[in-house]
């Protein structure tokens, strides 16, 4: 019988996992004021097997990173105090549970943000009116242009974020810089039109990912740090006028740091409806990065199989996640 390669175990860091499949953080909207509902603890162990690796739903950092309805927060004691029976059934099951932090930057309006404020990102433009699958339309409030002595403090949600799910019980964070949220506005030039430090050139947009990175590494270890990156979305239009030269150096700069995972969004996913053709490919990006690397998009049972089966002849995919 042939071998599967997303059957056959890996170590990923410090983690003996059985097999490569992953789930992947899916949005779900029930954790009714920020606080992670009982009902998670069903959700989450049925998804977990022995051995295998979980990333949770995209978990707001601060009272600031909020943009839809009741989505999970880590930035309270209750909200620590909710995630801890969730993360223990999925420990339960034998399975290592990641917390993926999330700000949703100008993704927002006012009726989301504390006292009414306006939404952050590194730039005042606007997001234009997007049409949900309901039907109804989610309205954008003009974002707050963050001035650089602000920016400081963004970076400490993440650390304290970081901290408050180890104290949960996570094995470990992924950092959630894609499709088109806080990180990802200052790393893509259709947002960021910044002329100081956090402006300009690749190096200077991609400064506050660095900054956030080096920020959870000082918390929690390099070990226990992964990074999600979609450098050919488009989606909440933000995109990049040279998205390969922006993947490959995220990737080299993520390898330097020796994190424990890259995840990235496969091009194809340019919208959220379908696949897209596409002059890119992950490749390179796979290269650049000395890790373990996962790939999203578009994956189900039969096109998981055969892509994997494809790619380990000639470069290493170590996952693919579903969801």
């Amino acid at each position: 019988m042939a071998v599967i390669p997303l059957l056959t175990p890996h170590k990923i860091g410090k983690f003996d996992l059985s097999h490569r499949m992953v789930l992947a953080p899916l949005t779900r909207q029930r954790s009714y004021g920020n606080v992670p509902q009982p009902h998670a603890i069903i959700y989450y162990s049925q998804r977990a097997t022995n051995g295998g690796l979980l990333i949770t739903e995209a978990t707001g950092v601060s009272d600031t990173a909020q943009g839809y309805m009741d989505t999970p927060g880590i930035w309270t004691k209750e909200h620590v105090e909710a995630w801890k029976p969730i993360v223990k059934a999925v420990h339960d099951k034998g399975a290592v549970f990641f917390c993926q932090l999330w700000h949703v930057g100008r993704v927002s309006n006012t009726s989301f943000q504390p006292n009414g404020q306006d939404p952050i990102s590194p730039s005042n433009k606007p997001l234009t009116s997007q049409l949900l699958v309901s039907g109804e339309e989610a309205k954008f409030s003009p974002p707050h242009r963050l001035g650089i002595e602000e920016i400081p403090r963004i970076v400490n949600d993440f650390r304290i974020a970081a901290r408050n799910a180890m104290e949960a019980g996570f094995d470990g964070v992924e950092i959630h810089g894609a499709h088109g949220y806080l990180i990802e506005q200052f790393m893509k030039d259709s947002v960021n039109d910044r002329t100081d430090e956090y402006g300009g050139s690749i190096e200077n947009r991609c400064r506050f990912a660095r900054e956030v990175v080096e920020a959870m590494i000082d918390e929690v270890g390099h070990e226990r740090v992964g990074m999600r990156l979609s450098p050919f979305s488009n989606l909440m239009e933000c995109y990049d006028s040279n998205p390969n030269d922006l993947g490959m150096y995220m990737a080299r700069t993520l390898s330097k740091y020796n994190l424990m995972h890259l995840h990235v969004v496969e091009p194809r996913m340019v919208v959220v409806e379908g696949r897209m053709n596409t002059q890119h490919n992950l490749r390179p990006m796979r290269e650049a990065f000395g890790g373990i690397f996962i790939a999203a998009g578009g994956y189900n049972r039969r096109k998981g199989t055969r892509w994997s089966r494809k790619v380990t002849r000639t470069w290493l995919l170590w996952a693919i996640v579903f969801g």
